[in-house]
């Protein structure tokens, strides 16, 4: 994968972008939201996801990292393609989404070009609890939220690729022979040295 790729901007309009990183000219897909934070920038740094088809390779670049996690949230919900979810993040910007998802505001998500009732309630219903985990900081950036050390390190096992219920039998029985409450740096330690 594509982390981000930072260079200089040869062409530019609001749907997508070419920049050219080491000699390498990539065409871009962005959205509009993306496109006014560098339409008058010679050089700029763009998070990128990379969509792989049989027939071709396509990337979708974000300015802000956060705006590229509400893509994905997006394209995750059966229906929603790179393009309807691009479409949606032109429309709207990333903390709109959210907070349309949240607040089940299923009208702001029907006024965007393309998607209907059906669209907008699915997107809702899957995607209420996946934004539901995450709150905004005072400089807007999405920041996971935890009920407590237990789930934080849960999720930090499973990003290391670990089985969800043998991490969570493994926690549960720290937890429960602890008489202090561990930090969860410790807590994962410990848990590693378990499983």
């Amino acid at each position: 994968m594509i982390e981000y790729i930072e260079g200089r901007i040869v062409e530019k309009n609001p749907a997508y972008i070419v920049i050219d990183c080491g000699g390498i000219g990539y065409f871009i897909n962005i959205s509009l939201n993306t496109f006014t934070f560098i339409k008058d920038a010679e050089k700029s740094k763009l998070f990128t996801h990379q969509v792989i088809r049989e027939d071709m390779h396509l990337l979708y670049g974000f300015f802000d990292n956060n705006e590229r996690k509400v893509f994905r949230h997006l394209i995750s919900v059966s229906g929603v393609g790179p393009n309807t979810a691009r479409m949606i993040l032109s429309s709207l910007t990333y903390m709109d989404v959210q907070k349309a998802i949240l607040s089940n505001n299923v009208s702001v998500l029907q006024s965007i070009k393309g998607i209907g009732a059906k669209t907008a309630q699915r997107l809702i219903v899957d995607l209420k609890d996946k934004i539901g985990k995450t709150e905004m900081s005072a400089d807007g950036v999405v920041m996971p939220v935890f009920d407590n050390v237990r789930d934080e390190a849960l999720l930090a096992l499973a990003m290391l690729g670990f089985n969800k219920s043998a991490s969570e039998k493994a926690i549960d029985k720290i937890i429960a022979g602890q008489k202090i409450k561990l930090t969860v740096e410790e807590l994962i330690k410990q848990a590693l040295k378990n499983l």
